[in-house]
């Protein structure tokens, strides 16, 4: 239990319904659903589209998307929902086009959207209501107008240059060039009248038609190699999530081309490690968790990519040897000098999960990538386009090469927790390359240190800038970062909040489901 004389949420505890998103719109519409009669897959889809319009940097129909959905009996299903490099995309091209790197930004970084796919795919075999009921709230906001909330408005503004500078991101994102403040009202007309035809023709209004031509225009305008056949081949493929013991419970990840095995390895390499005894506040648990995780993500570089393409299966990443080869690297006492990361490009992402009174569970992760995706934006129907592109690399023979139809290394990444063969814990932790890091220190705080689930979420946090300094949270305290330094770590204070975070832990023992939600964004967890 928190202490009650500091500033703080408690946990949200409910029986009947709970939800927690990262903006307190996208929670309203998920209960709202919930209490009209809709299962916890209604109420996650109205609430990724209502994210969709009032979180527009994090989310939207021109991203992707990766779902679990834990049935009350245990069983659990995953779905990808990431789309795939244009057929016309290849590194040779772009090696021989000057291009140093994959780009961030702009139409050599997109990829084909998966995320109406997977909402359309989960619909079609869990929902209860109509699919247009659930575009209600996000209908409203669009055509009406929402008021921009204070995390919103920050994430905003960092991407308003690079969206004035695209005839879609002014026409469709901006008021005069310029971002909208905290509190004012903003409307997307462009993008209600899409999701009024995605609500009504589903997945095939999106993928084909009108609004697919004009993504694919939009693209080649800029030289860019998205096809409207990419996009009306687009698919939303079920798959078989991976899973590890830690802390006598089951943590399930989705597999390559997700990160969510990175997660998964670091558990593995805490259990080798002896990190479970690190006092939870301590320089000792802080530099083993970056440390730890440097070795996870260098494997990560190397190695995850479109399961299609991995040269190491996924079994021997998860194996009992790798991991204990991986930990003989790791020193306890100083940085590991020999590791050299790959650049970590910054990443945003909105989370949501929803647990229903049949203790059905929904563990939903979308997103555009970086804020607001490539910055490019289809003038007419308003879709911000995504730059999921720009996990690819250009080096020859790597696993992760961009190649045409081929699905990029991803960093969303939905968990879910299992004991005693049920489902425990739903959450996710946003922060593109942050998540496999930020797994690990929540399920660590919470089955290591008994934290309540908002405890386990708003510990402070550390992770490394691409230039390879460690950024830390103002909650880190002055004799931590003095001690991370004397081990090697060249720490900063950190310029924003290090991600973000929902979960719902469904106690079976009382009958009641528990949630927490980040305060580093907008959200709020809600239930009855």
């Amino acid at each position: 239990m928190r202490d009650l004389q500091l500033p703080g949420r408690s946990p949200v505890i409910a029986e009947n319904g709970l939800a927690a998103t990262a903006h307190p719109l996208g929670t309203a519409t998920a209960l709202t659903i919930l209490k009209d009669g809709g299962n916890a897959v209604d109420a996650a889809l109205a609430a990724a589209a209502t994210l969709a319009v009032v979180e527009p940097a994090m989310t939207g129909i021109g991203g992707d998307c990766f779902v679990m959905v834990a049935e009350p009996d245990g069983t659990v299903h995953a779905l990808n929902g990431s789309g795939r490099a244009g057929s016309g995309a290849d590194a040779a091209w772009y090696r021989e086009n000057g291009f140093g790197a994959m780009p961030q930004t702009g139409v050599h970084a997109v990829t084909a959207p998966g995320a109406v796919r997977a909402w359309e795919a989960l619909h079609n075999r869990f929902a209860t209501l109509p699919f247009d009921r659930l575009f209600s709230d996000a209908l409203g906001y669009a055509e009406d107008g929402f008021a921009v909330h204070d995390r919103v408005s920050v994430d905003w503004a960092l991407a308003a240059e690079l969206l004035a500078r695209d005839e879609g991101g002014r026409k469709n994102c901006l008021i005069g060039d310029k971002a909208p403040a905290p509190g004012q009202r903003f409307r997307f007309p462009a993008l209600a009248k899409t999701l009024r035809r995605i609500a009504a023709g589903g997945g095939e209004a999106f993928y084909t038609g009108e609004i697919a031509a004009e993504i694919a225009k939009t693209v080649q305008a800029g030289g860019g190699f998205l096809h409207e056949a990419d996009l009306a081949q687009t698919s939303a493929d079920w798959i078989d999530p991976l899973s590890a013991e830690y802390g006598g419970q089951d943590i399930l990840e989705l597999p390559p081309n997700g990160q969510g095995i990175i997660a998964l390895l670091m558990l593995n390499l805490m259990r080798e490690t002896g990190f479970a005894g690190f006092p939870p506040h301590s320089a000792d648990r802080q530099h083993m968790l970056i440390e730890i995780g440097r070795a996870a993500y260098s494997v990560r570089d190397a190695m995850v990519a479109d399961p299609a393409h991995m040269s190491v299966s996924v079994d021997e990443i998860l194996s009992v040897k790798f991991a204990a080869r991986l930990a003989a690297g790791i020193d306890p006492v100083k940085r590991n000098t020999d590791l050299k990361l790959p650049p970590l490009p910054d990443a945003d992402t909105t989370y949501l999960t929803v647990v229903d009174r049949n203790r059905l569970a929904v563990s939903f992760i979308n997103s555009l990538y970086n804020g607001f995706g490539s910055k490019i934006v289809t003038p007419q129907s308003g879709v911000v386009l995504q730059n999921r592109g720009g996990c690819f690399t250009l080096q020859e023979g790597h696993p992760n090469e961009l190649k045409p139809g081929k699905r990029p290394m991803h960093t969303i990444i939905p968990a879910l927790a299992m004991e005693d063969g049920k489902t425990s814990v739903s959450f996710g932790v946003m922060g593109g390359s942050y998540q496999p890091l930020g797994h690990a220190l929540f399920l660590s705080n919470l089955l290591d240190h008994s934290m309540d689930v908002q405890q386990a979420i708003d510990f402070p946090r550390l992770f490394w800038t691409p230039e390879g300094k460690l950024i830390a949270e103002a909650g880190i305290s002055g004799q931590i970062k003095s001690d991370l330094r004397h081990r090697g770590h060249d720490v900063i204070a950190a310029p924003l909040p290090i991600g973000g975070g929902q979960a719902i832990i469904i106690d079976n023992k009382n009958g009641f489901l528990v949630g927490g939600s980040d305060a580093r964004k907008d959200g709020l967890a809600l239930g009855w």
